[in-house]
């Protein structure tokens, strides 16, 4: 297996980790019980119970943070070892080396907000949050332009429609606004970070083949 195909495949694993933690460590909560709506996906990773954030006070008890800080890194690792493998087949290009390096540094923020959760240490677990809701954001908007890498050229229409959509999310769920469809102001942070898994997996899939 070349290494572009195991680092699209690093990708493709980053996604089913982080999404099966967040379901399974969510489905452990009790009292009180987990919502998407209601809930930030960095409560999963609080290591002590009680209220938590001023802003949106909210009662967090998650008794399996261990495993939801361990699936944070390990999806940083994977978003990482997925830029790093697949770097040359990209193709040429400053678009597409900023793109690399833009979701590295995405890759960085799963690697800090995992290493250090929000009530253990808030201000790295923020700048992590900060890496991925807009640095891994704006890399898809950048890949949208690069004009020189054939992978990235054969899917501009979706990285700059996933790159929108997530500092839209980014925008929301930071001001702290329900935009009334249901999906609450924890809804809107995982509109702001699941698109980069959907690119990910889509460029991936595209170097697989």
């Amino acid at each position: 297996m070349g290494l572009h195909r195991l680092g699209a495949h690093s990708w493709l694993l980053a996604a089913p980790i982080f999404l099966a933690a967040n379901l399974t460590t969510g489905l452990a909560w009790r009292q009180p019980r987990f919502s998407w709506r209601t809930n930030n996906i960095s409560d999963l990773g609080n290591v002590t119970c009680g209220m938590w954030d001023t802003t949106r006070p909210r009662e967090v008890c998650s008794p399996w943070h261990v495993a939801m800080n361990s699936a944070m890194i390990s999806t940083g690792v994977l978003l990482a070892l997925g830029v790093l493998l697949t770097w040359s087949a990209l193709g040429p290009g400053i678009a597409a080396r900023t793109v690399q390096l833009l979701t590295l540094a995405g890759a960085g923020g799963y690697l800090l907000a995992g290493a250090y959760p929000a009530d253990v240490n808030e201000n790295k677990h923020f700048l992590g949050a900060i890496l991925i809701f807009f640095l891994a954001n704006v890399g898809m908007l950048v890949a949208a332009l690069a004009r020189r890498s054939p992978v990235l050229t054969s899917m501009r229409h979706l990285s700059l429609t996933l790159g929108l959509v997530g500092l839209g999310g980014t925008a929301l769920f930071l001001a702290q606004i329900d935009p009334g469809i249901g999906v609450g102001v924890g809804g809107m942070e995982r509109v702001a970070v699941l698109p980069l898994f959907i690119w990910t997996s889509a460029v991936a899939v595209r170097l697989a083949r």
